[in-house]
């Protein structure tokens, strides 16, 4: 049936009329070195390779809290109490100048490596910068969330909305000359939806919106990222966790060295030494990563929503109790399961029904296809060797996007965003 579904939408495509194409960036020219998508997602780019950025200490920036939902002091666990209020990092300039929302991806809080990178990047080239949770983050989750059960991108976006808009207001004396708007992966799926959103709210009237490495078809990337979890791989036996031998390699590869050194380039210096992770242990690093994404997801709407899935409803949770059998619980729930479980009988109950299909279609881009074809301030920036993608993906952006859709041809799932290549263009994009 979804094959069917997308080869409708492929000859619906082929149907509109032509947009400019979409900028194709050779491998040849491209100078980005690593063409193993699972390494290029796991170790991103050579440190020799990344843009100069500055230190903490050069940056006006402080972490503040909004109180959005007030409920929740009620309702949320006594060792929930840093989340009750959603905290957010705000960075400013000493002079009027525009200002840039950023969105991070799945599960992560608004101080991700990506997010602080992105900080940093714009922060340089004269912006104020907000970064701000993942709709599907704990904390977003606990403190901004209306239904605490993220999933359903358009709920999700109108919860990040207002999340600006309090921002906004307690930071009246910020001057802002315009706004600007961008999220990596899952992000840039919100993103969009808060750009369309924002058409007819209009509290920002978004200059510029630029999307990275977003997920077209949202139940095909989370499934790609799930089935990594399954891949065999050789060493791991019934005495041998997957966790023991990465850690086995970590520990000779310190031993190795000399020191230990945990800085953001271990990763890729640790890829170039002889206790390197092979493919398929890649791909479980990956596919591990997402599942604990999901089980924290999963047992957090549990809790907040007292489903009693995971967490007995009336189980009492105190600071010194042991959330590890939850844990363990919740981890054997796939996003695929928390999408059956939770959201899609949240989302029927809210809207009187509605297929499986239908929910996949709502909550990805082609819910938006119309909107981003005709709007010429969203860019989108991916890779080809994107392991969130499938078929089909990138032939969607290509005949929505046109010229607005720069593909590189190497770069993983986000793993590029650091080569000075890509912040160029970046930039570049935001100043045009």
């Amino acid at each position: 049936m979804l094959r069917s579904l997308r080869f409708a939408a492929l000859l619906g495509g082929l149907i509109l009329s032509a947009s400019a194409p979409a900028a194709d960036i050779d491998a040849a020219s491209y100078g980005y070195p690593l063409t193993n998508p699972f390494e290029a997602t796991i170790a991103t780019t050579p440190p020799d390779l990344r843009p100069d950025l500055p230190s903490d200490d050069d940056i006006r920036q402080s972490d503040r809290s909004v109180t959005l939902r007030p409920e929740r002091e009620f309702i949320l666990p006594d060792n929930f109490w840093p989340v009750k209020k959603l905290t957010y990092r705000i960075a400013t300039q000493d002079k009027a100048a525009p200002l840039i929302f950023l969105i991070a991806g799945t599960g992560a809080r608004y101080d991700s490596t990506l997010n602080e990178y992105l900080k940093k990047l714009y922060y340089k080239a004269g912006y104020h910068v907000v970064q701000l949770s993942s709709p599907t983050s704990f904390d977003f989750m606990s403190a901004a969330s209306r239904f605490a059960t993220p999933g359903v991108t358009k709920e999700d976006a109108e919860d990040m909305y207002r999340v600006m808009q309090a921002v906004r207001a307690q930071n009246p004396k910020v001057p802002v000359t315009d706004y600007y708007l961008s999220g990596y992966s899952l992000g840039a799926l919100d993103a969009a939806f808060v750009a369309h959103l924002d058409e007819t709210r209009r509290s920002f009237n978004f200059k510029k919106v630029l999307l990275l490495n977003p997920p077209v078809n949202l139940y095909t990337s989370v499934t790609n990222l799930d089935k990594l979890v399954q891949t065999e791989v050789k060493g791991i036996n019934n005495s041998t966790t997957f966790y023991e031998l990465v850690l086995g390699k970590l520990t000779r590869y310190f031993q190795q060295k000399g020191y230990i050194d945990l800085n953001d380039a271990l990763l890729y210096d640790f890829q170039q030494s002889k206790q390197h992770l092979s493919n398929e242990q890649m791909a479980m690093l990956i596919g591990t990563s997402f599942r604990f994404s999901a089980a924290d997801i999963a047992f957090t709407s549990d809790l907040i929503n007292r489903r009693g899935l995971i967490t007995p409803p009336k189980f009492p949770i105190t600071e010194g109790t042991s959330l590890t059998p939850f844990l363990k619980r919740a981890l054997q729930c796939d996003f695929d399961c928390y999408i059956t479980e939770q959201v899609i009988p949240m989302w029927r109950a809210r809207t009187d029904g509605g297929s499986v299909l239908q929910l996949i279609d709502q909550v990805s881009l082609y819910a938006l296809k119309d909107y981003l074809h005709d709007s010429p301030k969203i860019a989108v920036m991916h890779n080809a060797d994107d392991v969130i993608l499938g078929p089909g993906d990138l032939g969607f952006l290509r005949r929505t996007f046109g010229d607005r859709l720069t593909v590189y041809p190497l770069g993983g799932h986000c793993g590029n965003l650091n080569y000075r290549v890509n912040s160029d263009a970046m930039l570049e994009f935001f100043r045009g």
